[in-house]
Protein backbone atom coordinates (compact mmCIF):
# COMPACT_ATOMS: atom_id res chain seq x y z
CA UNK A 1 0.00 0.00 0.00
CA UNK A 2 2.53 2.49 1.01
CA UNK A 3 4.30 2.11 -2.84
CA UNK A 4 1.37 2.62 -4.53
CA UNK A 5 -0.63 4.97 -2.87
CA UNK A 6 2.37 7.46 -0.69
CA UNK A 7 1.61 6.94 2.72
CA UNK A 8 2.65 10.34 3.74
CA UNK A 9 0.59 11.86 0.75
CA UNK A 10 -2.62 9.74 2.09
CA UNK A 11 -1.82 10.91 5.59
CA UNK A 12 -1.43 14.46 4.54
CA UNK A 13 -4.63 14.12 2.81
CA UNK A 14 -6.35 12.81 4.98
CA UNK A 15 -5.67 14.59 7.87
CA UNK A 16 -6.53 17.64 6.31
CA UNK A 17 -9.89 16.86 6.20
CA UNK A 18 -9.76 14.93 9.25
CA UNK A 19 -8.47 17.55 11.85
CA UNK A 20 -10.97 20.44 11.29
CA UNK A 21 -13.68 18.11 11.17
CA UNK A 22 -12.54 16.66 14.71
CA UNK A 23 -11.56 20.13 16.01
CA UNK A 24 -15.39 20.98 15.02
CA UNK A 25 -16.91 18.08 16.69
CA UNK A 26 -14.67 18.24 19.36
CA UNK A 27 -16.26 22.48 19.76
CA UNK A 28 -20.08 20.86 19.63
CA UNK A 29 -19.17 17.84 22.28
CA UNK A 30 -17.52 20.48 24.56
CA UNK A 31 -20.16 22.83 24.68
CA UNK A 32 -22.87 19.94 24.98
CA UNK A 33 -20.53 18.96 27.83
CA UNK A 34 -20.75 22.42 29.45
CA UNK A 35 -24.10 22.52 28.66
CA UNK A 36 -24.87 19.44 30.49
CA UNK A 37 -22.45 20.52 32.96
CA UNK A 38 -24.39 23.78 33.17
CA UNK A 39 -27.71 22.57 33.44
CA UNK A 40 -26.51 19.58 35.99
CA UNK A 41 -26.21 21.93 38.49
CA UNK A 42 -29.55 22.45 38.52
CA UNK A 43 -30.54 19.19 39.80
CA UNK A 44 -31.03 15.87 38.24
CA UNK A 45 -34.77 16.22 36.98
CA UNK A 46 -33.20 18.98 35.34
CA UNK A 47 -30.34 16.81 33.55
CA UNK A 48 -32.82 14.13 32.64
CA UNK A 49 -35.64 16.31 31.50
CA UNK A 50 -32.90 18.04 28.76
CA UNK A 51 -31.44 14.87 27.94
CA UNK A 52 -35.17 13.63 26.80
CA UNK A 53 -35.86 16.84 24.87
CA UNK A 54 -32.69 16.13 22.96
CA UNK A 55 -33.50 12.65 22.22
CA UNK A 56 -35.95 14.15 19.59
CA UNK A 57 -33.16 16.65 18.06
CA UNK A 58 -31.12 13.70 18.40
CA UNK A 59 -33.88 11.89 16.31
CA UNK A 60 -34.27 14.63 13.75
CA UNK A 61 -30.42 14.86 13.30
CA UNK A 62 -30.19 11.02 12.34
CA UNK A 63 -32.81 11.25 9.65
CA UNK A 64 -31.37 14.63 8.52
CA UNK A 65 -28.03 12.85 8.50
CA UNK A 66 -28.97 9.87 6.44
CA UNK A 67 -31.36 12.08 4.04
CA UNK A 68 -28.32 14.34 3.36
CA UNK A 69 -25.63 11.39 3.55
CA UNK A 70 -26.64 10.90 0.10
CA UNK A 71 -26.27 13.64 -1.41
CA UNK A 72 -22.49 13.23 0.52
CA UNK A 73 -21.82 9.94 -1.69
CA UNK A 74 -22.82 12.41 -5.23
CA UNK A 75 -21.17 15.43 -3.92
CA UNK A 76 -17.87 13.18 -3.72
CA UNK A 77 -17.90 11.39 -6.58
CA UNK A 78 -19.13 15.46 -8.39
CA UNK A 79 -16.33 16.52 -7.33
CA UNK A 80 -13.69 13.95 -8.24
CA UNK A 81 -14.45 14.25 -11.71
CA UNK A 82 -15.02 18.54 -11.12
CA UNK A 83 -18.56 18.52 -11.99
CA UNK A 84 -19.98 21.79 -10.39
CA UNK A 85 -23.35 21.31 -11.87
CA UNK A 86 -23.82 18.40 -10.53
CA UNK A 87 -23.07 19.65 -6.72
CA UNK A 88 -25.00 22.46 -6.73
CA UNK A 89 -28.61 20.78 -8.42
CA UNK A 90 -27.10 17.94 -5.77
CA UNK A 91 -26.66 20.59 -2.75
CA UNK A 92 -30.09 21.93 -4.21
CA UNK A 93 -32.11 18.82 -3.49
CA UNK A 94 -30.74 17.90 -0.16
CA UNK A 95 -32.23 21.82 0.88
CA UNK A 96 -35.66 20.94 -0.38
CA UNK A 97 -35.05 17.55 1.54
CA UNK A 98 -33.95 18.98 4.96
CA UNK A 99 -36.27 21.48 5.16
CA UNK A 100 -39.45 19.52 4.83
CA UNK A 101 -38.16 17.48 7.58
CA UNK A 102 -36.67 19.90 9.79
CA UNK A 103 -40.56 21.53 9.65
CA UNK A 104 -42.12 18.24 10.90
CA UNK A 105 -39.87 18.13 13.51
CA UNK A 106 -40.34 22.11 14.40
CA UNK A 107 -44.45 21.68 14.42
CA UNK A 108 -44.33 18.63 16.32
CA UNK A 109 -42.25 20.47 18.91
CA UNK A 110 -44.55 22.97 19.21
CA UNK A 111 -47.57 21.67 19.29
CA UNK A 112 -46.88 18.35 20.85
CA UNK A 113 -43.87 18.06 23.50
CA UNK A 114 -45.99 16.34 26.66
CA UNK A 115 -47.01 13.76 23.71
CA UNK A 116 -43.32 12.97 22.18
CA UNK A 117 -41.73 12.99 25.76
CA UNK A 118 -44.52 10.73 27.83
CA UNK A 119 -43.40 7.86 25.49
CA UNK A 120 -40.03 7.82 27.02
CA UNK A 121 -40.57 8.69 30.73
CA UNK A 122 -43.10 8.47 33.28
CA UNK A 123 -41.66 11.25 35.60
CA UNK A 124 -43.85 13.85 35.08
CA UNK A 125 -41.46 16.52 36.51
CA UNK A 126 -39.10 15.06 34.24
CA UNK A 127 -42.01 15.49 31.44
CA UNK A 128 -42.82 18.94 32.52
CA UNK A 129 -39.64 20.43 32.21
CA UNK A 130 -38.77 18.69 28.78
CA UNK A 131 -41.43 20.27 27.80
CA UNK A 132 -40.77 23.61 28.39
CA UNK A 133 -37.25 23.00 26.41
CA UNK A 134 -38.14 21.38 23.58
CA UNK A 135 -40.88 24.32 22.75
CA UNK A 136 -38.13 26.52 23.59
CA UNK A 137 -35.61 25.37 20.99
CA UNK A 138 -37.83 24.64 18.33
CA UNK A 139 -37.37 27.23 16.15
CA UNK A 140 -33.56 26.50 15.84
CA UNK A 141 -34.81 23.03 13.64
CA UNK A 142 -34.89 24.73 10.47
CA UNK A 143 -31.70 27.25 11.00
CA UNK A 144 -29.75 23.69 12.02
CA UNK A 145 -30.97 22.10 9.27
CA UNK A 146 -29.83 24.33 6.49
CA UNK A 147 -26.14 24.77 8.39
CA UNK A 148 -26.15 21.04 8.31
CA UNK A 149 -26.38 20.84 4.54
CA UNK A 150 -23.86 23.51 4.24
CA UNK A 151 -21.39 21.66 6.43
CA UNK A 152 -21.60 17.95 4.82
CA UNK A 153 -21.45 19.60 1.66
CA UNK A 154 -18.40 21.56 2.08
CA UNK A 155 -16.57 18.83 3.72
CA UNK A 156 -17.15 17.21 0.33
CA UNK A 157 -15.65 19.56 -1.68
CA UNK A 158 -12.55 19.65 1.26
CA UNK A 159 -13.52 23.10 2.31
CA UNK A 160 -13.71 22.06 5.83
CA UNK A 161 -12.33 25.30 7.79
CA UNK A 162 -15.48 27.85 6.91
CA UNK A 163 -17.50 25.04 8.94
CA UNK A 164 -15.17 25.01 12.12
CA UNK A 165 -15.02 28.64 12.35
CA UNK A 166 -18.30 29.24 12.54
CA UNK A 167 -19.14 26.44 14.68
CA UNK A 168 -16.73 27.41 17.06
CA UNK A 169 -18.05 31.40 16.93
CA UNK A 170 -21.73 30.47 17.20
CA UNK A 171 -21.35 27.35 20.25
CA UNK A 172 -19.18 29.99 22.07
CA UNK A 173 -21.73 32.71 21.46
CA UNK A 174 -24.18 29.63 23.22
CA UNK A 175 -22.04 28.78 26.18
CA UNK A 176 -21.69 32.56 27.57
CA UNK A 177 -25.64 33.30 26.67
CA UNK A 178 -25.91 29.93 28.86
CA UNK A 179 -24.33 31.34 31.53
CA UNK A 180 -26.24 34.67 31.66
CA UNK A 181 -29.74 33.14 31.10
CA UNK A 182 -29.51 29.54 33.17
CA UNK A 183 -28.41 31.41 36.24
CA UNK A 184 -29.38 35.29 35.45
CA UNK A 185 -25.93 36.82 35.93
CA UNK A 186 -25.72 40.46 35.70
CA UNK A 187 -29.16 42.49 34.58
CA UNK A 188 -30.17 39.00 32.94
CA UNK A 189 -32.98 36.46 34.35
CA UNK A 190 -32.55 33.53 35.67
CA UNK A 191 -34.42 31.56 33.22
CA UNK A 192 -32.62 27.67 34.17
CA UNK A 193 -33.52 25.06 31.37
CA UNK A 194 -35.60 27.77 29.16
CA UNK A 195 -32.81 30.33 29.43
CA UNK A 196 -30.44 27.30 27.79
CA UNK A 197 -32.64 26.72 24.77
CA UNK A 198 -33.03 30.82 24.40
CA UNK A 199 -29.07 30.53 23.73
CA UNK A 200 -29.16 27.30 21.35
CA UNK A 201 -31.77 29.35 19.40
CA UNK A 202 -29.52 32.66 19.07
CA UNK A 203 -26.96 30.70 18.50
CA UNK A 204 -27.75 28.45 15.52
CA UNK A 205 -28.88 31.37 13.79
CA UNK A 206 -25.93 33.07 13.81
CA UNK A 207 -24.18 29.99 12.71
CA UNK A 208 -26.24 29.61 9.95
CA UNK A 209 -25.65 33.41 8.67
CA UNK A 210 -22.13 32.93 8.81
CA UNK A 211 -21.88 29.92 6.68
CA UNK A 212 -24.23 31.00 4.25
CA UNK A 213 -22.34 34.90 3.58
CA UNK A 214 -18.74 33.34 3.51
CA UNK A 215 -19.19 30.51 1.15
CA UNK A 216 -21.34 33.01 -1.50
CA UNK A 217 -18.45 35.92 -0.61
CA UNK A 218 -15.50 33.14 -1.40
CA UNK A 219 -17.66 31.77 -4.12
CA UNK A 220 -17.49 28.31 -2.98
CA UNK A 221 -18.90 25.68 -5.74
CA UNK A 222 -22.06 24.83 -3.60
CA UNK A 223 -22.46 28.61 -3.89
CA UNK A 224 -24.86 28.66 -6.94
CA UNK A 225 -27.44 30.73 -8.65
CA UNK A 226 -31.74 29.62 -7.28
CA UNK A 227 -31.52 28.55 -11.05
CA UNK A 228 -28.19 26.27 -10.66
CA UNK A 229 -29.56 25.09 -7.68
CA UNK A 230 -33.26 23.82 -8.18
CA UNK A 231 -32.46 22.67 -11.73
CA UNK A 232 -33.41 19.11 -10.75
CA UNK A 233 -35.18 16.92 -12.63
CA UNK A 234 -36.61 13.73 -12.33
CA UNK A 235 -34.24 11.51 -13.89
CA UNK A 236 -31.67 12.89 -11.00
CA UNK A 237 -34.04 12.98 -8.07
CA UNK A 238 -34.58 8.96 -9.59
CA UNK A 239 -30.87 8.42 -9.21
CA UNK A 240 -30.75 10.33 -6.10
CA UNK A 241 -33.39 8.37 -3.89
CA UNK A 242 -32.23 5.23 -5.31
CA UNK A 243 -28.71 5.86 -3.20
CA UNK A 244 -30.22 8.02 -0.77
CA UNK A 245 -32.94 5.92 0.35
CA UNK A 246 -31.77 3.15 2.03
CA UNK A 247 -29.26 5.95 4.15
CA UNK A 248 -32.53 7.54 5.21
CA UNK A 249 -34.31 4.24 6.16
CA UNK A 250 -30.56 3.52 8.13
CA UNK A 251 -30.49 6.50 9.57
CA UNK A 252 -34.26 6.50 10.61
CA UNK A 253 -34.00 2.96 12.04
CA UNK A 254 -30.76 3.70 13.72
CA UNK A 255 -32.16 6.71 15.42
CA UNK A 256 -34.79 5.36 16.80
CA UNK A 257 -33.22 2.16 17.56
CA UNK A 258 -30.92 4.76 19.59
CA UNK A 259 -34.29 6.34 21.26
CA UNK A 260 -35.26 3.34 22.27
CA UNK A 261 -31.92 3.08 24.42
CA UNK A 262 -32.92 6.15 25.69
CA UNK A 263 -36.29 4.76 26.27
CA UNK A 264 -35.07 1.91 28.27
CA UNK A 265 -32.83 3.86 30.37
CA UNK A 266 -35.25 6.04 31.17
CA UNK A 267 -38.03 3.50 32.39
CA UNK A 268 -35.18 1.94 34.23
CA UNK A 269 -35.27 4.66 36.53
CA UNK A 270 -34.60 8.66 36.68
CA UNK A 271 -30.53 8.10 38.32
CA UNK A 272 -29.86 5.68 35.43
CA UNK A 273 -31.13 7.66 32.76
CA UNK A 274 -28.91 10.45 34.37
CA UNK A 275 -25.95 8.22 33.84
CA UNK A 276 -26.56 7.42 30.39
CA UNK A 277 -26.96 10.74 29.60
CA UNK A 278 -23.43 11.45 31.53
CA UNK A 279 -21.63 9.09 29.73
CA UNK A 280 -22.95 9.60 26.57
CA UNK A 281 -21.66 13.47 26.64
CA UNK A 282 -18.15 12.31 28.19
CA UNK A 283 -17.57 9.77 25.42
CA UNK A 284 -18.32 12.35 22.50
CA UNK A 285 -15.41 14.35 23.58
CA UNK A 286 -13.35 11.28 22.72
CA UNK A 287 -15.32 9.97 19.81
CA UNK A 288 -14.69 13.08 17.86
CA UNK A 289 -11.65 11.88 16.79
CA UNK A 290 -13.16 8.91 14.64
CA UNK A 291 -15.96 10.99 13.41
CA UNK A 292 -13.27 12.83 11.61
CA UNK A 293 -11.45 9.56 10.35
CA UNK A 294 -14.62 8.31 8.97
CA UNK A 295 -16.12 11.52 7.21
CA UNK A 296 -12.33 12.43 5.98
CA UNK A 297 -11.78 9.40 4.31
CA UNK A 298 -15.52 9.00 2.98
CA UNK A 299 -14.55 12.17 0.60
CA UNK A 300 -11.08 10.78 -0.25
CA UNK A 301 -12.57 7.48 -1.39
CA UNK A 302 -15.84 8.73 -3.10
CA UNK A 303 -13.23 11.41 -4.83
CA UNK A 304 -10.57 8.54 -5.82
CA UNK A 305 -14.40 6.55 -7.55
CA UNK A 306 -15.07 9.71 -9.34
CA UNK A 307 -11.27 10.26 -10.61
CA UNK A 308 -11.89 6.19 -11.67
CA UNK A 309 -8.97 4.92 -9.24
CA UNK A 310 -10.83 2.37 -7.55
CA UNK A 311 -7.29 0.57 -6.71
CA UNK A 312 -6.39 3.62 -4.61
CA UNK A 313 -10.28 3.87 -3.04
CA UNK A 314 -9.91 0.05 -1.70
CA UNK A 315 -6.29 0.46 -0.39
CA UNK A 316 -7.62 3.92 1.89
CA UNK A 317 -10.79 1.40 3.23
CA UNK A 318 -7.98 -1.30 4.26
CA UNK A 319 -5.95 1.39 5.65
CA UNK A 320 -8.68 2.86 7.83
CA UNK A 321 -10.63 0.19 9.07
CA UNK A 322 -7.17 -0.73 10.41
CA UNK A 323 -5.68 2.14 11.40
CA UNK A 324 -9.51 3.60 13.27
CA UNK A 325 -9.32 0.65 16.09
CA UNK A 326 -6.00 0.59 16.62
CA UNK A 327 -6.27 4.43 17.86
CA UNK A 328 -9.57 3.40 19.13
CA UNK A 329 -7.59 1.48 21.72
CA UNK A 330 -4.64 3.95 22.83
CA UNK A 331 -7.92 6.75 22.95
CA UNK A 332 -10.21 4.57 25.58
CA UNK A 333 -7.72 4.96 27.78
CA UNK A 334 -8.52 8.63 27.67
CA UNK A 335 -11.93 7.98 29.31
CA UNK A 336 -10.84 6.84 32.64
CA UNK A 337 -9.43 10.22 34.28
CA UNK A 338 -12.60 11.78 32.62
CA UNK A 339 -14.61 9.53 34.58
CA UNK A 340 -12.49 11.04 37.76
CA UNK A 341 -13.80 14.72 36.84
CA UNK A 342 -17.89 13.33 37.19
CA UNK A 343 -18.00 14.14 40.62
CA UNK A 344 -16.67 17.70 40.15
CA UNK A 345 -18.61 18.21 37.28
CA UNK A 346 -22.24 17.10 38.11
CA UNK A 347 -24.27 17.49 41.35
CA UNK A 348 -25.61 14.22 41.10
CA UNK A 349 -26.18 11.13 44.17
CA UNK A 350 -23.38 9.07 44.67
CA UNK A 351 -25.57 6.04 42.82
CA UNK A 352 -25.54 7.94 39.99
CA UNK A 353 -21.57 8.47 40.44
CA UNK A 354 -21.68 4.52 41.02
CA UNK A 355 -23.04 3.95 37.77
CA UNK A 356 -21.28 6.13 35.80
CA UNK A 357 -17.83 4.46 36.48
CA UNK A 358 -19.09 1.42 35.48
CA UNK A 359 -20.96 2.24 31.90
CA UNK A 360 -17.54 3.78 31.08
CA UNK A 361 -15.65 1.13 31.70
CA UNK A 362 -17.95 -0.64 29.35
CA UNK A 363 -17.35 1.92 26.36
CA UNK A 364 -13.95 1.96 26.98
CA UNK A 365 -13.77 -1.77 26.09
CA UNK A 366 -16.08 -1.39 23.23
CA UNK A 367 -14.02 1.05 21.81
CA UNK A 368 -11.98 -0.77 19.25
CA UNK A 369 -14.97 -2.20 18.03
CA UNK A 370 -17.17 0.51 17.44
CA UNK A 371 -14.28 2.60 15.46
CA UNK A 372 -13.81 -0.51 13.04
CA UNK A 373 -17.66 -0.02 12.17
CA UNK A 374 -17.69 3.45 12.14
CA UNK A 375 -14.88 3.44 9.36
CA UNK A 376 -16.75 0.74 7.64
CA UNK A 377 -20.30 2.20 7.54
CA UNK A 378 -19.46 6.13 6.98
CA UNK A 379 -15.98 5.77 5.55
CA UNK A 380 -16.47 2.63 3.27
CA UNK A 381 -19.66 1.67 2.82
CA UNK A 382 -21.51 5.06 2.07
CA UNK A 383 -18.48 6.35 0.25
CA UNK A 384 -19.11 3.88 -2.27
CA UNK A 385 -22.66 3.54 -2.80
CA UNK A 386 -23.56 0.16 -0.97
CA UNK A 387 -25.91 2.01 1.06
CA UNK A 388 -28.17 -1.42 0.92
CA UNK A 389 -25.83 -3.28 3.25
CA UNK A 390 -25.39 -0.66 5.33
CA UNK A 391 -28.77 -0.77 6.49
CA UNK A 392 -28.49 -4.45 7.13
CA UNK A 393 -25.07 -3.95 8.65
CA UNK A 394 -25.83 -0.76 10.66
CA UNK A 395 -29.45 -2.60 12.20
CA UNK A 396 -29.70 -6.48 11.65
CA UNK A 397 -27.88 -6.70 15.34
CA UNK A 398 -29.16 -3.30 16.84
CA UNK A 399 -32.75 -4.39 16.56
CA UNK A 400 -32.68 -8.45 16.61
CA UNK A 401 -29.82 -8.41 20.05
CA UNK A 402 -28.73 -5.55 22.00
CA UNK A 403 -31.88 -3.93 22.04
CA UNK A 404 -34.23 -7.18 23.33
CA UNK A 405 -31.36 -8.05 25.38
CA UNK A 406 -31.31 -4.40 27.41
CA UNK A 407 -34.73 -4.39 27.63
CA UNK A 408 -34.98 -8.11 29.19
CA UNK A 409 -32.29 -7.01 31.46
CA UNK A 410 -34.20 -3.71 32.44
CA UNK A 411 -37.94 -4.71 32.69
CA UNK A 412 -37.57 -8.72 32.86
CA UNK A 413 -34.89 -9.15 35.23
CA UNK A 414 -34.06 -6.18 36.85
CA UNK A 415 -30.28 -5.96 36.51
CA UNK A 416 -28.63 -2.54 37.54
CA UNK A 417 -28.07 0.17 34.91
CA UNK A 418 -24.51 -1.14 34.22
CA UNK A 419 -25.47 -4.51 32.85
CA UNK A 420 -28.33 -3.01 30.79
CA UNK A 421 -25.51 -0.67 29.35
CA UNK A 422 -23.42 -4.25 28.05
CA UNK A 423 -26.34 -5.63 26.87
CA UNK A 424 -26.89 -2.36 24.55
CA UNK A 425 -23.14 -2.63 23.91
CA UNK A 426 -22.90 -6.17 22.66
CA UNK A 427 -23.88 -4.75 19.01
CA UNK A 428 -20.62 -3.60 18.37
CA UNK A 429 -18.91 -6.74 18.91
CA UNK A 430 -21.62 -9.28 16.71
CA UNK A 431 -20.95 -6.09 13.80
CA UNK A 432 -17.16 -6.98 13.31
CA UNK A 433 -17.56 -10.12 11.19
CA UNK A 434 -19.73 -8.96 8.99
CA UNK A 435 -18.18 -5.95 7.93
CA UNK A 436 -15.11 -7.36 7.90
CA UNK A 437 -16.24 -9.62 5.67
CA UNK A 438 -18.07 -6.78 3.54
CA UNK A 439 -14.65 -5.26 3.32
CA UNK A 440 -12.47 -8.23 1.92
CA UNK A 441 -15.02 -8.90 -0.64
CA UNK A 442 -15.17 -5.70 -2.12
CA UNK A 443 -18.47 -5.96 -3.40
CA UNK A 444 -18.74 -1.78 -1.39
CA UNK A 445 -17.75 -0.08 -4.19
CA UNK A 446 -19.81 1.74 -7.07
CA UNK A 447 -19.52 4.59 -9.05
CA UNK A 448 -22.99 6.36 -9.00
CA UNK A 449 -22.08 8.85 -10.80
Amino acid sequence: MANRLGTAEFHRALFSLAIPIMLQNLINSSVNMIDTVMIGRLGTAEIAAVGLANNFFFLMNMILFGAVSGGGVFAAQFWGKKDIAGIRKNFGLCLIIVFAIASLFTGVSLFAPRTILSLYSRDPMVVELGSLYLRTVAPCFIPFGISFVFTLMMRTIEKVKLSMTATFISLSLNVCLNALLIFGLGPFPELGIRGAAIATVIARFVELLILVTTAYARKYAIAGTFRELFAIDARFVSRYFAIAFPVIVNELLWSLGVSMQNLIFARTGTDAFAAFNIVNTLSQLTWVVFIGLGNGCSVLIGKRIGEGREDAARAYSRYITSFAPLMAFCIAFLLLPLSRLVPVLFKVEPAVLGTVSSMIMLLALSYPFRAFNMSMVIGVCRAGGDTVFSVFYDLFFMWTFALPLGAAASFAFGLPAWAVYACIASEDVLKVLPGWLRLRSGKWLHNVT
